[in-house]
């Protein structure tokens, strides 16, 4: 009987290769740029379970087991950071995913191709402006004497005073999701804008056909069309949950919102390298790794349960 199947087997593998080696021989500076700083580098998570001096070599070091990963796991302060970057992240996530995916369908719907072009190029330009600038930017914009929020709210009646924005801990991770919006939400948008211009446009003449309003086209075709788009990137998104960021941390941070911005690469930082604890920074480095791991492929499976498109 003969088989109907997809072929397989090395000798259909090697047919592959030849037909496509072209696309093969491209891929190798990647490949080599993968294993030289991505691979390799994991041979120094051998630092985790050692009390790791500089001046030896790492083979002849004295081993710890798994004490660095113990004294994180019952340090208080390790799960404060933990919070924080937590918090930070999934607040950056949520918001980054809802903005730019607003913008992207509002965009969409603009007639005016100038006024469009206009907007994008406005919403864009955060994103290339390096976070010492941008820091510098969001501190005189909540500074108490001249900066423009207070001065808007209290102009509006919202408050009765200037406030010190910066120096309230619990203000910090509301600011810091705003700062990240305002930076990238022009640039988050573009990959959105692309997945509806690949909706077929006969969709929206039918609907418009039907008597469908401007909502319901977005709601029933632009949204649906974008679906898959957005649980791809929401699943790779959810592999950086500890990547809440550091420099607008670093940055906007001081002693009196410390408890709130302090995350876990500030922590590695201030407690690993800058103390020259290299085993504790490589121990919550793993932690981090494997967290991201887990809600990777997590997020991946839920996908593939429900049915949705996934990344493997």
């Amino acid at each position: 009987m003969k088989q109907t199947g997809k072929p397989t087997g090395i000798k259909y593998f090697l047919k592959k290769c030849t037909e496509q080696k072209a696309l093969l021989l491209m891929s190798i500076p990647f490949v080599i740029w993968l294993i030289v700083f991505k691979y390799i580098p994991l041979y120094g998570w051998t630092m985790a379970f050692q009390d790791f001096k500089p001046a030896r070599p790492i083979l002849e070091q004295e081993w710890a087991g798994f004490e660095h990963f113990t004294f994180l796991f019952t340090d208080a302060r390790f799960f404060e950071v933990l919070r924080n970057t937590l918090a930070m992240s999934i607040i950056n996530l949520v918001l980054g995913f809802v903005t730019a995916i607003t913008l992207a369908v509002l965009l969409n719907e603009l007639r005016n191709l100038t006024f469009k072009r206009i907007v994008q190029t406005i919403s864009y330009m955060p994103h290339f402006l390096s976070w010492v600038v941008a820091a510098s930017i969001v501190s005189y914009a909540l500074s108490m004497e001249h900066g423009i929020v207070n001065i808007l709210l209290v102009n509006l009646g919202i408050i009765n005073e200037p406030i010190i924005w910066l120096g309230v801990g619990e203000y910090f991770w509301g600011i810091i999701g705003a700062s990240d919006v305002w930076k990238n939400v022009g640039w988050n948008s573009i990959i959105y804008l692309a997945a509806i211009a690949m909706i077929d446009t006969e969709q929206y003449e039918a609907a418009e056909i039907d008597g469908a309003s401007r909502l319901q086209r977005i709601w029933h075709i632009t949204l649906p069309g974008m679906k898959p788009v957005i649980v791809i990137l929401l699943i790779m998104n959810l592999g950086y949950i500890l990547e809440s960021g550091f420099e607008a941390q670093y940055l906007l941070m001081n002693p009196m919102n410390m408890d709130f911005a302090e995350n876990l690469d500030i922590f590695v930082l201030r407690y690993g390298i800058s103390m020259g604890n290299f085993s504790l920074a490589t121990a919550a480095g793993i932690f981090k790794t494997v967290v991201s791991f887990i809600f990777l492929f997590s997020a991946n499976a839920i996908a593939k349960k429900l049915g949705e498109a996934r990344l493997f």
